[in-house]
């Protein structure tokens, strides 16, 4: 049969005593099993009138008399000075009397930090008692050190928050400890991750249309300008019919892309509209041959009239096949 240490009841004792002690205060704590070979035995997340202030702390119990001395008590280091000293959220030291029944704390983490060598014990003051009466001074002093040094976590919800306990203690291999600039953002990403993954999925759809729209208001000018050296008609008529068929063409493709159908024929219309009459204007000074400029402005009024026309014939048509229960030729391509 498995034996039970000798020493466990003395452990014991000490979890005990500063678990019921913080609980009776309704701060929030989650024991740690195996603590005393991981070097912390318990994780704390402080409240105050029953809220999470988002400041944690781990714990590491001392029980016995062995770690008492003449002025105080002691906490040794052993192996865990770098987990200690390097942790990313504080890290405490409880030493528990057990002849008086007393608590004495002091923060290993400031303590190793302020080390100008290597330690191998802290010293426990008897001044540092915690008690009922002096547990609103330890919250307090606590709670400094974490905004001092950048520890306090944001409102977690319980599970949460533990989990970010863990991921602090266990922040000294290079590769998993964040940069603080960016970790907020990560985890605001991973816990709406759904939620971003669609809205990524709507910008990349939607980006190419704000392009669009900013490219024809750019080039308004441009256009209105072309008009005017070249015909007589008026610039706003001409070109409003112009970006009326390229915005009807922009959003058919849009909604077909959508729906997982490959609008080639639109696409191709789309391309060769856009590229004539969205980069002559741009680069014309009123060079251009008065037969070739009259040529594309008439051109440009026939096009888009007929070519919208021809648009929504092609698409109401395909809707109404697809009402009336027939498939479309051509699959997931266009029939045109």
């Amino acid at each position: 049969m498995t034996r039970i240490r000798p020493n466990r009841r003395i452990e014991r004792a000490g979890v005990n005593a500063l678990r019921t002690l913080l609980e009776d205060h309704n701060h929030i704590v989650q024991e740690i099993e195996g603590g005393n070979d991981h070097g912390e035995d318990l994780h704390v997340l402080l409240t105050r009138d029953g809220r999470r202030t988002g400041h944690v702390l781990a714990i590491q119990v001392k029980s016995g008399r062995k770690y008492k001395r003449a002025d105080g008590y002691t906490i040794p280091i052993e192996d865990h000075y770098d987990d200690w000293k390097k942790s990313r959220i504080p890290v405490v030291g409880v030493v528990y009397d057990l002849e008086s029944k007393t608590l004495y704390w002091v923060n290993l983490t400031e303590k190793l930090g302020n080390a100008k060598s290597e330690v191998r014990r802290v010293n426990v003051s008897r001044s540092s008692m915690l008690t009922s009466e002096t547990i609103d001074d330890f919250t307090s002093a606590i709670e400094g050190y974490i905004d001092s040094a950048g520890m306090r976590i944001r409102d977690f919800t319980l599970g949460e928050a533990f989990d970010a306990v863990s991921r602090a203690l266990d922040g000294l291999d290079p590769n998993r400890v964040p940069n603080p600039l960016f970790e907020g953002w990560a985890e605001l990403l991973l816990r709406n991750e759904r939620q971003v993954k669609q809205f990524s999925r709507v910008v990349a759809q939607v980006a190419p249309l704000l392009l669009l729209a900013s490219l024809l208001v750019f080039e308004w000018p441009y256009q209105a300008r072309f008009v005017k050296n070249y015909t007589d008609l008026n610039p706003v008529l001409s070109v409003g019919s112009l970006y009326i068929f390229i915005s009807w063409m922009a959003l058919t493709i849009f909604f077909e892309l959508r729906a997982r159908r490959i609008p080639r024929e639109t696409g191709n219309w789309l391309i060769c509209v856009g590229v004539t009459y969205l980069w002559i204007p741009l680069v014309d000074n009123g060079r251009s041959p008065e037969w070739l400029g009259d040529f594309l402005v008439g051109a440009s009024v026939l096009i888009s009239h007929f070519g919208l026309v021809a648009l929504f014939a092609f698409y109401i048509k395909r809707e109404v096949v697809k009402k009336r229960g027939r498939p479309t030729l051509g699959g997931n391509r266009e029939g045109n």
